[in-house]
């Protein structure tokens, strides 16, 4: 009777196996998507409470970008708040991009460097990967002044989904936020 079962379950154990994304199958598709540009976010106009974190990092971005001739800045005091309002002057670079909500200035770029697991979801499967940052362009300082922390190498985890389709795996989404060039 054993031997009946072995053949059903073998055929089972290849199917099944068969209908799962394989690491490497991961990597290659997310890899694809990468490098990205790693961003400073420069909005058009913000406000804070002053002596907060986020005052402080409106305070750092306009004494940084003061320096560099790129904006000019308005600054008025509303209450317990202070309103910034960043213009980009005539002159200023080209790689400096407008936004919907402000500018972008490229700082680095971010680099895939591989797959960490995955897991399966209630729709698909979710792949938590690493990418490195690398390639600091000339505004990278202005960048570690808005995040000291963060250093030229360093890693970070993201994820992205996956939805089954017939036979195939298809990427849906990245929590990416940086963008390709």
């Amino acid at each position: 009777m054993r031997r009946f079962l072995v053949p059903p379950a073998l055929v089972l154990f290849v199917a099944c196996g068969s209908s799962t994304l394989s690491r490497s199958e991961a990597e290659k598709d997310i890899r694809q998507d990468y490098p990205v540009t790693v961003d400073i976010r420069v909005p058009e106009a913000d406000s804070a409470i002053k002596g907060s974190p986020d005052h402080a990092k409106l305070v750092a971005m306009q004494e940084q970008l003061s320096k560099t001739g790129w904006f000019s800045v308005d600054r008025k005091v509303e209450g317990d708040r202070e309103q910034f309002r960043f213009k980009v002057n005539s002159g200023a670079p080209s790689f400096i991009h407008s936004t919907p909500k402000g500018f972008s200035i490229p700082a680095a770029e971010a680099e895939f460097v591989k797959a960490l697991k995955q897991e399966p979801t209630r729709d698909g499967l979710k792949v938590t990967y690493q990418i490195r940052l690398s390639k600091p362009t000339a505004q990278f300082a202005l960048f570690q002044a808005l995040h000291p922390d963060v250093k030229i190498g360093d890693t970070k985890e993201r994820h992205a989904t996956y939805k089954k389709e017939g036979r195939s795996w298809v990427l849906q989404e990245t929590d990416e936020f940086f963008r390709k060039d």
